[in-house]
């Protein structure tokens, strides 16, 4: 076997998108940066809005066939300063014709799998949280240095929606 003297960071984070299907890339391409984000987040049980900041950020991974994010927050208590509380995933599979999305936020339990698809001048996501609830997570307003971000879920199979996060960013780097 031969060693290669790659570190992980260097062998997983890539320094654009594929040229094999650059145009399909652009679908969450165009995020890769990071992201100063206000955000509000419902909780269910109380039926309170609770208010967060954090810094969003995306890089394309593998090769430039995916983009990966991770939520950061600020926290004290870490030697670091911050806290990595959640990332996303989004590989873009040629053969369906559709990005694969995936959440994972373990601290809070939630993991969450989901299909993109273009929608109104933006992306909407679709798919099922941990509890299996249908959720949808919609990518609005997007222009090159701001987006804004909603997610919804429904309680009875998609008959309804209920908004339980909006998430506003500004762009800090490219």
């Amino acid at each position: 076997m031969t060693f290669l003297p790659v570190r992980f960071d260097q062998a997983l984070v890539a320094h654009g998108p594929t040229p094999e299907y650059p145009g399909r890339m652009h679908r969450f391409g165009q995020m890769v940066g990071s992201w100063a984000a206000k955000g509000s987040r419902l909780d269910e049980e109380t039926g309170e809005w609770v208010e967060r900041d954090f810094v969003w950020m995306v890089e394309f991974i593998l090769d430039g066939r995916a983009v990966q994010d991770i939520e950061v927050i600020a926290n004290s208590a870490n030697p670091s300063g911050f806290e990595t509380v959640a990332t996303t995933v989004r590989v873009y599979d040629p053969f369906a014709g559709a990005w694969r999305v995936s959440y994972f936020a373990p601290k809070m339990g939630e993991y969450c799998h989901l299909i993109a698809t273009p929608y109104r001048h933006g992306v909407r996501q679709e798919g099922t949280r941990t509890d299996g609830c249908p959720i949808r997570w919609n990518f609005t307003a997007i222009t090159p240095d701001s987006y804004k971000w909603e997610g919804w879920v429904s309680a009875d199979e998609g008959a309804t929606w209920q908004l339980i996060e909006h998430n506003e960013a500004t762009r800090i780097r490219t």
